[in-house]
């Protein structure tokens, strides 16, 4: 008798409002300064009983992680994300070491929005700062300033939510002058246990994009681009900060659970718009056009824009990916040593992997280069030497869990 499919503890839900859309932003918003709070929340409300109904989604007694993205999930009214509970049952919530986080946006994170989620059991807040520089700011669109975000922060600490992270972008345009370093020095002043660290890339259909084909905006040659991450990644190091993801920096005790839940390849549930789901091999995701997504959620209960059952070879190639991706590495007794010998030798040469312990571990300017490197060690196996059974981080593939709220840190793939 074959035991039960496991239950899913792990939640991302999608709030796509923002009040403007950044010059490089292509992920799945929606444009509103003044959204609709009460539809939003009895949408993904509509979603979750119906996905609960169908038993394809089943939820656990109790979540370990939920995660609430966007957009800006800031912009809703503050009742909104505390309503969540409702949805999905206090019972559910009632985990002693659940990881609740929501996305901000500095400027509209106001003394109340800060209360009503800390009291909702809301105990993780994430900034997207993105830079300190004014003429950064409002060359990337950004609507708040420097000290609005050194504000957020102290008003996400006096509601007691100390689990704060912040969010840099990198690799901005030739024409965007500042000085990183003096942006992650005054990230590191605000103190946070958190650090995240984004690549900035070009999206087709974005007004970077239109720039950049035009001839407005160049982007950064790979050197600065290079240089800029390898230098967040030594001082944040130096500064007490564990590198424990290719984006993420944390100090001891608050790496993020819910990304790490998805990388180890645990089931997640996606609600909202563009949301991806996991379960037993299977990924699907949602429509990502709000209005759509809406529409069809009132109507049937499901907009659903896709899905897919994962092929041996792509849980293979995305164990890898997601083993490579973190500090912990791949084991290499799961490996074909023969086949794989070479490749890691050459990458130790080469300053971009280390092998501690029978692990391999990808190093900085290793992970600067992490697609090019898992498919180079996956086309030298000579068999499938990656089990995709249990241990193994056979998940969202390509694809971080957070869905349309995650920002990718390298230009490695579309999406944390």
């Amino acid at each position: 008798m074959s035991p039960p499919p496991p239950r899913i503890t792990n939640v991302y839900i999608h709030a796509p409002f923002c009040a403007r859309r950044c010059c490089y932003c292509d992920f799945a918003v929606e444009v509103d300064r003044r959204p609709d709070s009460s539809r939003w929340l009895a949408t993904i409300g509509a979603e979750l009983h119906a996905l609960c109904a169908s038993g394809e989604a089943p939820l656990a007694p109790e979540l370990d992680t939920l995660y609430v993205g966007g957009g800006t999930p800031s912009l809703l009214e503050p009742w909104a994300i505390a309503g969540l509970g409702g949805l999905i049952e206090p019972r559910r919530l009632a985990n002693p070491a659940l990881e609740w986080t929501v996305e901000a946006n500095p400027e509209s994170f106001s003394e109340q929005t800060a209360a009503v989620w800390a009291a909702a059991g809301v105990n993780r807040v994430s900034f997207g700062v993105q830079s300190f520089d004014p003429h950064a700011l409002r060359r990337m669109g950004r609507l708040h300033s420097a000290s609005d975000a050194r504000l957020a922060v102290e008003r996400a600490r006096a509601a007691g939510v100390a689990n704060l992270s912040v969010d840099l972008i990198f690799g901005l345009p030739d024409h965007v002058r500042r000085s990183w370093k003096d942006d992650v020095a005054r990230a590191l002043d605000l103190e946070v246990p958190h650090i995240s660290l984004y690549g900035l890339t070009v999206e087709k259909g974005t007004p970077l994009h239109r720039d950049v084909r035009r001839g407005r905006a160049r982007m950064p040659a790979g050197e600065r681009y290079r240089d800029e991450y390898l230098h967040a990644a030594e001082t944040l190091s130096r500064a007490g900060y564990r590198h424990y993801e290719v984006s993420n920096f944390a100090l001891p005790g608050f790496a993020s659970r819910h990304n790490r839940a998805c990388w180890e390849g645990s089931p997640y549930l996606g609600l909202g718009n563009g949301a991806h789901s996991y379960h037993e091999g299977r990924r699907w995701w949602n429509e990502r056009d709000w209005a759509a997504y809406a529409e069809g959620i009132t109507r049937s209960g499901r907009t659903r824009a896709g899905e897919e059952v994962l092929t041996a070879e792509q849980l293979r190639l995305e164990s890898l990916w997601l083993g490579l991706r973190t500090m912990g590495g791949l084991e290499e007794e799961r490996l074909e040593a023969e086949a794989a010998r070479p490749v890691l030798r050459r990458w130790e040469a080469e300053g971009l992997a280390q092998r501690t312990g029978g692990r391999i571990r990808l190093t900085p300017p290793g992970w600067l280069l992490l697609d090019e490197l898992t498919v180079e060690l996956e086309s030298n196996l000579a068999s499938p030497g990656i089990e995709s059974g249990a241990g193994s981080a056979a998940g969202p593939a390509l694809q971080d869990c957070t869905g349309p709220g995650a920002r990718p840190a390298l230009p490695m793939h579309g999406g944390a």
